[in-house]
């Protein structure tokens, strides 16, 4: 029986890391041998909302793996999103939305329609609605390796950020997409 329970905790246990970062401290979670979070210091859904144990542990393969993909993004290199295992937690839908946010290329941007096309096209379906795409991308638990900053407005706007608006523009920069488009709305869910 002790066993059963000891068991049943780890399914409910994060090992977590720190990384400082050129845009604030992250915080690395790994479930099970593979990444499931990277989390800006005080970003909107931060990873208590999560309600499992945390734990540090500086021995974790992958976190260390994670370390080294973020050393090599900062650096302005190319690491491939396949480099590392992810198991991001989420629902079905989430983790469908996630996925295409693995396919924009490096210093390009999307929109949540163009998101919400594909997930309808993918489904057969005649629409999706951008807004739940928009809340899917905002609960993105693996921050930067799952590249929701590449996600704007239809319009160009920088809007819909966990990390807040510098961050994302500042990714943007480090991956040299073309800002001449983009904006910083006034008001919004960015600022």
């Amino acid at each position: 029986m002790d066993r059963n329970r000891r068991d049943s905790s780890l399914e409910n246990m994060l090992y977590t890391m720190y990384y400082h970062s050129p845009i604030g401290e992250l915080l690395l979670a790994e479930k099970a041998g593979a990444l499931a979070g990277v989390w800006m210091e005080g970003q909107k859904y931060f990873p208590q909302s999560l309600h499992m144990e945390m734990e540090e542990k500086e021995d974790s393969k992958i976190l260390n793996e994670t370390k080294e993909w973020l050393d090599r993004y900062f650096r302005g290199e190319r690491p491939r999103i396949d480099e590392l295992l992810l198991a991001p937690l989420g629902s079905g839908f989430r983790r469908e939305v996630w996925k295409i946010l693995c396919e924009i290329p490096y210093g390009e941007v999307t929109t949540y329609g163009e998101i919400s096309r594909k997930i309808a096209e993918n489904r057969g379906i005649g629409r999706m609605s951008a807004q739940a795409v928009g809340g899917a991308v905002g609960h993105n638990p693996i921050s930067i390796i799952i590249p929701c900053h590449r996600v704007v407005g239809a319009d160009g706007s920088l809007t819909g950020y966990a990390g807040g608006i510098q961050r994302k523009i500042r990714l943007l920069e480090l991956e040299g997409a073309d800002m001449e488009k983009l904006y910083v709305p006034r008001k919004g869910t960015a600022l």
